[in-house]
């Protein structure tokens, strides 16, 4: 796919919104991108987007917080930047077979201890907006970013 201009939180909120109404059955995102480059926004905004009222908490130094979607399922944002490696994740005791949507920020800090990506998704800075590149990985990523493109 090629790369996204957001312009404004508005946009951002606004892909938030069609990664929603597009999501697949199960799905694992990760995102990628420097510090505030918007990753914590577009999680929240996809969130959002699903039903999910009240706060949405940043995982910064929870490392995770947990959802219950409305329609089913349960979300789990992920923030791992202060893990010092992999191996602390074991310590969290995620089953990846019980989230229907994973959200993993600084994904690389918890190389082969998460579940593959459907779907990698880089956002930088550009001037006052971002940029965001979408790079589907799986056949479901696939699928995602072509629903994604078309609808």
């Amino acid at each position: 796919m090629s790369d996204l201009l957001l312009s404004d939180a508005a946009a951002t909120e606004a892909l938030g919104a069609r990664l929603a109404q597009t999501l697949p059955e199960r799905a694992v995102v990760h995102l990628h991108g420097d510090l505030g480059a918007g990753k914590s926004t577009l999680a929240r905004a996809l969130l959002r987007a699903l039903g999910v009222t009240g706060t949405i908490r940043s995982p910064t130094y929870t490392l995770v917080e947990q959802y219950l979607l409305p329609a089913g399922g349960l979300a789990l944002h992920l923030d791992l930047y202060r893990i010092g490696n992999p191996g602390e994740l074991e310590f969290l005791g995620l089953d990846p077979a019980e989230a229907r949507l994973w959200l993993v920020e600084w994904p690389e800090r918890g190389q082969g201890a998460l579940p593959p990506a459907d779907l990698d998704i880089e956002l930088a800075v550009d001037g006052d907006g971002r940029c965001c590149v979408l790079r589907p990985q799986t056949a479901a990523g696939r699928a995602w970013a072509e629903a994604l493109r078309t609808g």
